[in-house]
């Protein structure tokens, strides 16, 4: 049997990196030969799918989601250890567990402008530069340039400094290699560059975000639950096959996960999933109620 490697302090790093920075890259996330399969299993899909309609979605890019049953390989990114440790330690203040937000290919075309900068958190609206409410994760299938179209990125332009109109710092091209991972918060300002070249600039988005959310993808859809049955019950967890608690997101007032079972759709009785403190507060109240004569 083989240990589990403690990435602790690599999570620590790449968080305080994250952090202070608004994006971190990591280097060597995943052995090449692991993209290279992921970029073959979805090459149909590439050449299938259609272009995007609109100004954002861009007419020379295409997108598509629902990775994790296009390619086995997918999980590995979904599931990265130091990656979703990363995550972890960003949103986690501010919600009982994370969810999968999307996973999400795009090949950028020959010809392709620059997109509009933009800052992921902004499809919620809620307070901004108080709190995070997602990080999202590029991985590149082939090379990132700064003539193909690799991401834009404005250092330091998140959290509070996303309610100023102009970013103090220019941007940068994150050049990249397949294998290397392109960490950034939602609050940072950045954007898929030009594509100069001859050649299409493939990459991954995955995102996860605040466990309380409305996923971007919807995942119920994505992954139903004939389909998350197959997976290990962390990606089935992670993908919104658990409560957040209180009570979000159940099924008939219990956990989702119940759904991955043998429940035979018999009725269910509604079972609370509350936080501590209003556990305590719940518990409280039933004492004082006991007390009274």
């Amino acid at each position: 049997m083989t240990d589990t490697p403690d990435l602790s302090s690599e999570i620590a790093r790449h968080t305080g990196n994250l952090t202070a920075q608004g994006y971190c890259i990591i280097p060597d996330a995943l052995p090449p030969a692991t993209i290279g399969a992921l970029d073959d299993d979805l090459a149909d899909d590439f050449v299938r799918t259609p272009f995007g309609q609109g100004g954002f979605y861009g007419t020379t890019t295409k997108r598509f989601g629902r990775l994790l049953v296009r390619s086995a390989h997918a999980a590995a990114l979904v599931q990265h250890r130091l990656v979703l440790g990363v995550v972890e330690a960003v949103l986690s203040p501010w919600c009982d567990r994370i969810q999968l937000n999307t996973t999400q290919a795009i090949a950028v075309h020959p010809g392709a402008p620059a997109q509009l900068p933009h800052r992921d958190q902004d499809m919620w609206r809620g307070p901004v530069g108080e709190i995070e409410y997602l990080v999202n994760v590029m991985w590149p299938l082939n090379r990132f340039t700064a003539d193909n179209g690799a991401t834009l990125v404005w250092p330091r332009s998140h959290g509070a400094k996303a309610l100023e109109s102009e970013p103090e710092e220019a941007w940068f091209a994150a050049e990249m290699a397949p294998g290397a991972a392109l960490v950034l918060l939602g609050s940072t300002l950045h954007g898929a560059g030009a594509n100069v070249t001859r050649a299409v600039r493939r990459g991954l988005v995955v995102g996860y975000s605040l466990g309380w959310l409305k996923p971007y993808e919807n995942q119920w859809l994505a992954y139903p639950p004939a389909v998350a049955r197959t997976f290990p019950p962390e990606l089935a967890a992670l993908v919104g096959y658990r409560q957040h608690r209180p009570n979000l997101g159940n099924y008939e007032g219990q956990c989702p996960s119940i759904l991955l079972g043998d429940h035979a759709g018999e009725p269910l009785g509604a079972i609370d999933a509350l936080r501590p403190d209003q556990q305590a507060l719940v518990d409280a109240y039933a004492d004082d109620r006991r007390a009274v004569p």
